[in-house]
């Protein structure tokens, strides 16, 4: 039965949020100004911190690294979104389609494990603060961000590679407005069992095993920071993990309640909009408006920059 089925879909339908017509252009004009912003604050955090030699550590390496993750994860599913809702543009190409999922799975599961590598970064700095700038050298720093980015990438390619060859039964529309793992398989004929297979390694490798990491020492850090007696002790230790705290947060709070929602649910997409186009809004400000180094980098930089306007 299964074979005969198949039939051959050359694209997909994202109906995004069609049901909401008489609200298309407001939420346009909504994701294209977030998209803006969280466009020019995570291209502004990368120069400051690439530019600024006070922010010349590993912390705002991985800051970077992150700002540019964030970046690109937007820059994969926000532009088809707002072709779609006011171009009405709903088709996507099915290698265009899993194009944009290969990049959502490697990306979102390379940020998983960014955050946790972070929180290592924290735990090393309150922990052995002597010792650190000894232990997170260069070449472990960027160890810590490609090798994670390497697995991401290869698993990725395993998961969009046996997702590609389901069969769809000529079931082409998603209700969605990207193509992830959850619209496509509500679309397939039938999902054998190695694809549940491959998707249950896929969550555990990529969100499951990164979130332990980045709980276990995000628990263990602010544990630490309670029992520092000395009030400007635990008020610097808990500055400088303290940004890192709330994005983790907002990250897989916002991540965990769009996997844990039942496979076809309406709220679905509602869900994913949170965790693609509002969470990285929020992200530049928390990391420059709560570290006073970067307010401080962009201080002098916008300083600079009136002072050379001046001279010209």
């Amino acid at each position: 039965m299964e074979e005969t089925n198949k039939t051959t879909v050359n694209f997909f339908i994202l109906l995004a949020f069609t049901d909401l017509q008489q609200f298309q252009v407001l939420l346009f004009l909504i994701i294209l100004f977030i998209y803006v912003v969280c466009t020019i604050g995570n291209i502004t955090i990368i120069i400051l911190i690439k530019t600024d030699p006070r922010l010349n550590s590993p912390m705002y390496s991985f800051i970077s690294v992150f700002a540019a993750l964030e970046y690109l994860f937007v820059s994969v599913t926000v532009p088809n979104l707002l072709s779609n809702l006011i171009g009405g543009t709903q088709t996507i190409p099915f290698i265009g389609c899993f194009a944009q999922f290969y990049a959502v799975c490697a990306l979102g599961g390379t940020e998983c494990y960014l955050l946790a590598v972070m929180a290592f970064d924290r735990e090393l700095a309150i922990h052995f603060p002597l010792r650190y700038s000894a232990i997170m050298r260069q070449a472990l720093c960027i160890e810590l961000v490609v090798l994670p980015c390497f697995a991401c990438i290869i698993i990725a390619l395993i998961t969009t590679i046996s997702t590609s060859r389901l069969g769809f039964c000529s079931l082409n529309k998603l209700n969605h407005f990207i193509c992830d793992l959850g619209p496509l398989q509500n679309v397939s004929c039938f999902v054998p069992f190695h694809n549940k297979v491959i998707v249950i390694f896929t969550a555990v490798s990529e969100i499951v095993i990164p979130f332990i990491f980045t709980l276990t020492f995000n628990i263990h850090i602010v544990s630490t920071i309670i029992n520092i007696k000395s009030k400007d002790g635990k008020k610097k230790a808990f500055s400088t993990c303290s940004s890192h705290l709330i994005v983790a947060t907002l990250f897989y709070s916002t991540a965990i309640a769009v996997y844990t929602t039942p496979k076809g649910s309406s709220y679905e997409k509602y869900l994913a909009l949170m965790y693609t186009v509002v969470t990285p809004l929020f992200n530049p400000f928390i990391y420059a408006l709560r570290n006073k180094d970067v307010i401080a980098a962009f201080r002098k930089a916008k300083n600079s920059t009136l002072w050379k306007m001046n001279l010209s």
